[in-house]
């Protein structure tokens, strides 16, 4: 009885599994681990990107988040010499222009002395003029100079013989009287004759183009054989002395900061050379539309500084004593320019400022800060005002 039972109930568990009971379960146990390793996996990746995102946040945020005091770099910026230097451009002139043309009757050029570069002396002959004919009026009016002091002397000798025989009774007093009229009418003609020749003399003189001043010949407008005259027009143009300038053009706002006598540089488009010169007059109007003025920059001559040509000025319009600082540190937004300070207990307090000029060194504060004060260097957009730092002490590069 008992015998059956047992074999009953192990036919009983074999007709349950069946042939197909053991890989049943081994498909079961591989889905439960594919599924494990799915899950692992999620929770790596989720882990990753938490950590990643992590990572990007700002150092003063996370360590807000964290609970913890973040470490700011600041300096004291002091106070230091700051130029303020005003840019323009314009054009390159000669300093005092000299137009040189006909001054006399005109006629043909026989000769052209000087070109442009050339360096001319007072009165130097530049080109002279045909004076072929002159030439001959001044000789026939220096015969007439001698005819007539000839006259004169012969008047002059019968009035000294006359004299001398007066006292005898030969001469009478009238008779003096008649030959001194003659001979001082005979003097008389001498000036007249001399007064013509050196008036002939002076008109031939001016026929040769002279330089008015010694100066630097800019441009030649005249070839020989050219007839010219008194409408000729400007045949050359010279610059005074040699002496150059530039024409700055400057706004209504830094002309007025511009005086007499401040120093300038100035520097020649294409190129690299630059020259000292100084402010030697500021324009008394503004151009109504353009609403700028003209600073005159008297400057030395030198072969590269071309009248007509283009070049930048930098004018220096005095110094001042402020603060300069990092242009990171200064930030901006709807209320205006501003930075950030630490007070005593190492807080962030936000400070308005006003901004000069900026150069390679950093941006100058023209008010708000005295040069004492510990100024956030960076990281001062991610701050807070009252939010309480560890700050680091650098000093700053000049």
């Amino acid at each position: 009885m008992n015998y059956e039972s047992q074999s009953f109930g192990e036919e009983e568990r074999l007709s349950l599994e069946g042939p197909e009971g053991p890989s049943r379960r081994r498909w079961w146990i591989i889905a439960a681990i594919v599924v494990a390793i799915l899950i692992v996996a999620f929770a790596a990746f989720a882990m990753g990107g938490k950590d990643k995102g992590a990572g990007s946040e700002d150092p003063l945020a996370a360590s807000k988040r964290e609970g913890q005091i973040p470490t700011v770099s600041v300096a004291v910026p002091g106070r230091e010499t700051v130029r303020n230097v005003i840019s323009g451009t314009g054009s390159l002139a000669a300093r005092r222009e000299m137009p040189v043309g006909v001054a006399g009757e005109g006629g043909r050029v026989t000769r052209v002395l000087v070109e442009p570069g050339d360096w001319a002396k007072k009165g130097q002959v530049l080109a002279t003029v045909d004076r072929s004919v002159q030439s001959q009026t001044t000789e026939a009016l220096a015969a007439q100079v001698r005819a007539a002091k000839a006259d004169a002397d012969l008047a002059q000798s019968n009035l000294d013989r006359a004299k001398q025989l007066v006292d005898r009774g030969f001469i009478s007093k009238a008779d003096i009287d008649n030959k001194t009229a003659t001979r001082d009418a005979a003097a008389a003609r001498v000036r007249v004759a001399q007064a013509q020749l050196d008036e002939a003399r002076a008109r031939n003189a001016r026929l040769d183009i002279r330089a008015p001043e010694a100066g630097l010949v800019l441009t030649r407008n005249v070839e020989p054989g050219q007839i010219v005259s008194a409408g000729s027009g400007v045949l050359f143009r010279m610059a005074k002395g040699g002496q150059m300038e530039m024409l700055a053009q400057l706004s209504e706002g830094d002309l007025a900061k511009v005086s007499v006598g401040v120093p300038a540089t100035v520097q020649p488009v294409g190129s690299d050379q630059t020259f000292k010169g100084e402010v030697w007059q500021v324009s008394p109007v503004i151009d109504p539309q353009t609403r700028q003025g003209i600073a005159r920059i008297a400057l030395p001559y030198d072969k590269a500084l071309r009248p007509g040509g283009f070049a930048n000025a930098s004018i220096m319009s005095g110094a001042s004593d402020e603060p300069v600082l990092p242009q990171s540190a200064v930030l901006s937004d709807n209320q205006g320019n501003y930075v950030y300070v630490l007070n005593a207990n190492n807080e962030a307090e936000r400070r308005a400022v006003t901004l000069g000029d900026v150069s390679d060194e950093g941006v100058a504060i023209k008010s708000g800060l005295n040069g004492t004060e510990r100024v956030v260097l960076s990281a001062g957009a991610f701050m807070n005002p009252g939010q309480k730092v560890k700050p680091n002490l650098v000093k700053l590069e000049r």
